[in-house]
């Protein structure tokens, strides 16, 4: 868990102790409104700052930068600047106002309107609201595209302006404009940004004993919403479930020590992860302590295109202990991990890329992701492919046609694997 009293203590460059207090994240990739809108720039940093994050980069990131020679170097804006920008996609300064979302986020927490968005035809449209959010109680859904952001027409911005100038409302009151089902009349929303508590697991009972959860993000809550939910289900059906589905379909991570705790369950023993960076506190192994939450019963793990960093984790580690059958598409393949660290007096922070993962088979997912055991595309699979699957479940199972369950071809394919375990 993230301690914050810790990590606002003043970053010494000659004690590399300080390491102690840092915290391994995995970065969140996607595009919602939690994680996106910010623009933080280091041009303006003091140069104490800017000696900072290059003693920190000399001595932390992954890979030996060819402009790093010295700590002592003193560098000018231009050439800092070059250095910076040799960082990967997923280093970045934080400012104040992004290490809070940072911290909100991993506690299972952010400030906003409680909608995800995705640039669809170069027009922002959400593809999801949470529940309990201002987004869910004003009555907008996934498929609105916004049009205007408090009047401001906002049809062709690239997303992450749209999330700024929602974040950037006076007094958190945002007006949008809203186009639906390609009615030419825009629907106005008057709403008000606020804290909304994000659920990171779900569940749901499914026949003959087994039940699904869906975990949504890797935040320091999960390992116990996993369980809670697992023994939730158990408690219904008066023993131990005969089966689960895991989905980690539009994950997009979280913590390496959710990860790993939330593998862990599952597994009696083996390997979970590796991680290898220049930094010797960077190299570490974690392995399964012994004991399966499930005593063993069948795992169905669902993946995506967007399932990405700590989700991958878990899905590849279930998979390559043969714990589990992954169903669905290949991952996003971020095989990366970012550590935070305190800046200054502790109110900004440098996100840094300090070591790559492997999985228990010493293989490295960047960029190709993890591959399913069953592969099925959730927009593409060829109806007569997905007839079969519907006619093979209801055949076995004897269940009754569902029209919702039936448009998620890759969650009825991972059902009758179960099934078939």
């Amino acid at each position: 868990m993230i301690n914050r009293h810790i990590c606002q203590k003043k970053v010494s460059q000659t004690k590399p102790m300080f390491w102690f207090c840092l915290q391994l994240f995995f970065l969140f990739v996607f595009f919602s409104f939690i994680n996106t809108g910010y623009a933080s720039s280091v041009k303006d940093l003091e140069s104490q700052k800017i000696n900072e994050i290059l003693f920190n980069i000399h001595t932390y990131y992954v890979d030996d930068l060819a402009l790093q020679n010295s700590e002592y170097i003193e560098y000018n804006t231009s050439q800092f600047e070059r250095l910076y920008s040799k960082l990967d996609a997923y280093s970045k300064y934080l400012d104040k106002n992004e290490l809070n979302a940072l911290f909100d986020n991993t506690n299972g927490r952010y400030t906003g309107l409680g909608i995800e968005v995705k640039s669809i035809e170069q027009r922002t449209t959400i593809v999801k609201v949470i529940n309990n959010s201002p987004a869910k109680q004003a009555g907008l859904r996934p498929g609105d595209i916004i049009t205007a952001v408090n009047q401001r027409h906002v049809e062709n911005s690239p997303i992450d302006i749209v999330a700024q100038q929602i974040k950037d409302s006076a007094n958190g009151k945002v007006r949008l404009s809203i186009t639906r089902n390609n009615n030419q009349t825009p629907l106005i929303f008057n709403l008000s940004r606020k804290q909304i508590k994000l659920a990171s697991v779900t569940k749901q009972l499914l026949d003959a004993g087994s039940g699904y959860i869906a975990i949504n993000n890797f935040s320091n809550h999960t390992l116990h919403e996993v369980a809670l939910q697992i023994a939730a289900m158990q408690n219904h059906y008066g023993h131990s479930l005969k089966g689960l589905i895991i989905d980690l379909r539009d994950n997009p991570g979280g913590t390496l020590k959710s990860a790993v705790a939330v593998a862990d369950l599952f597994l009696q023993d083996g390997l979970i992860v590796t991680t290898k960076g220049r930094f010797y506190d960077s190299n570490q192994s974690f392995y399964a302590k012994r004991g399966d939450i499930l005593k063993g019963a069948p795992i169905v793990v669902l993946i995506n295109e967007n399932s990405a960093s700590a989700a991958e984790i878990l899905a590849a580690a279930l998979k390559e202990n043969l714990r589990a059958k992954i169903v669905g598409s290949q991952s996003f393949g971020k095989g990366t991990v970012q550590s935070l660290i305190p800046l200054g007096d502790g109110d900004t922070a440098l996100k840094l890329t300090t070591a790559r993962y492997f999985t228990p088979l010493g293989e490295s997912i960047e960029g190709i992701g993890v591959t399913p055991n069953v592969a099925i595309n959730q927009t593409t699979l060829p109806q007569t492919n997905k007839a079969v699957i519907i006619k093979n479940e209801q055949s076995e199972q004897n269940t009754a046609f569902n029209a919702e369950e039936l448009a998620d071809i890759q969650l009825v394919k991972a059902k009758q694997l179960l099934s078939m375990q």
